[in-house]
């Protein structure tokens, strides 16, 4: 376990100049600047401010200054706001984003895993199929179309939540419709799975043991065949885990939560490299160490699973 642990670690900052890189460049070749001529500045403005940010540097020379940079953890001034620099626009705006992601995994977790042990409990009847059917529309319905449809129900028609904005980290009823939106198909999944995992236990023979010793059904499904059910979830739940946090642009954007997914979707449409570079870092780092979590925490759980 721990030198799978260390293994993968090591691992983790060649990941994050592959990603780095290839962000980089990508960034680069998009069309448009931080400082265009369409933008309304005028020719000599905007050639000081690209010889401010070493912008009229050649290419190689920029990506090299940017790596010496990161790794004296230092991502630079934002393009896009003067003054301003971008571990500060993160520092401000990341807990927004994990504390939204944290409410949706619970979300997620409390709705999935009850509605898969549920289905795999009444298999083939009305419950299994009426959970299973809900899945499948939650896994196929897009999160912009969701949130649209979550405002237009539960804020508009029946104004019973707020429809956008953010009131705090306490201020559950602005999160309530977001957290709700991202949950939606992470919670579909997780049932699925669980459902499936369930139907693989609940058969065995440490099952029917449990069961012949007189021990009640939610003591035998709860204490004995869900951690088994548990394992394909536990695959699950390290790329959930990133997802939600790195998914959250098109929900943040939607319901107006100041989180960083908003800033990064604003960064890139003004071309600030500075910060778009940034929060690929952050959301790199993030998905590494969700996925190693999620490793580790299935081989602790299921000692039959081999971490190579």
């Amino acid at each position: 376990m721990w030198w799978y642990l260390l293994r993968k670690l090591a691992m983790a900052p060649l990941v994050l100049f592959v990603l780095v890189t290839i962000s980089f460049f990508l960034m680069r070749a998009a069309s448009g600047g931080p400082f265009d001529a369409e933008r309304g500045v005028d020719p000599e403005i905007e050639q000081a401010l690209r010889a401010q940010y070493h912008l009229d540097d050649p290419l190689a020379v920029q990506y090299l200054r940017f790596l010496g940079d990161l790794v004296r953890g230092d991502l630079g001034p934002s393009f896009s706001k003067p003054g301003v620099q971008v571990a500060e626009i993160i520092a401000d705006f990341l807990p927004v984003s994990l504390w939204l992601g944290m409410i949706s995994l619970s979300i997620a977790l409390l709705t999935g895993l009850s509605a898969g042990i549920v289905a795999a409990m009444r298999h083939n009847r009305w419950q299994d199929h009426s959970a299973m059917m809900v899945a499948l529309v939650g896994l196929s319905v897009p999160s912009f179309v969701t949130g649209p449809l979550l405002m237009l129900l539960f804020a508009v028609h029946w104004n019973w939540l707020p429809v956008t904005g953010w009131d705090g980290y306490l201020g559950l009823r602005h999160l309530i419709l977001p957290a709700t939106c991202m949950a939606l198909p992470f919670a579909a999944r997780i049932a699925r799975l669980t459902r499936t995992g369930m139907l693989e236990i609940i058969h065995q023979d440490f099952v029917r043991t449990a069961r012949s010793l007189g021990l009640r059904e939610h003591q035998v499904v709860l204490g004995h065949a869900l951690r088994g059910a548990l394992i394909p979830v536990l695959g699950f739940l390290g790329p959930a885990i990133a997802s939600l946090v790195t998914g959250s642009l098109v929900v943040e954007q939607i319901f107006q939560i100041p989180g960083l997914g908003r800033e990064f979707v604003e960064a890139a449409f003004n071309r600030d490299y500075t910060l778009v570079m940034g929060t690929v870092v952050v959301y790199g780092v993030v998905i590494i160490l969700a996925n190693t979590a999620s490793d580790i925490l299935l081989g602790w759980v299921d000692p039959r699973v081999r971490l190579s």
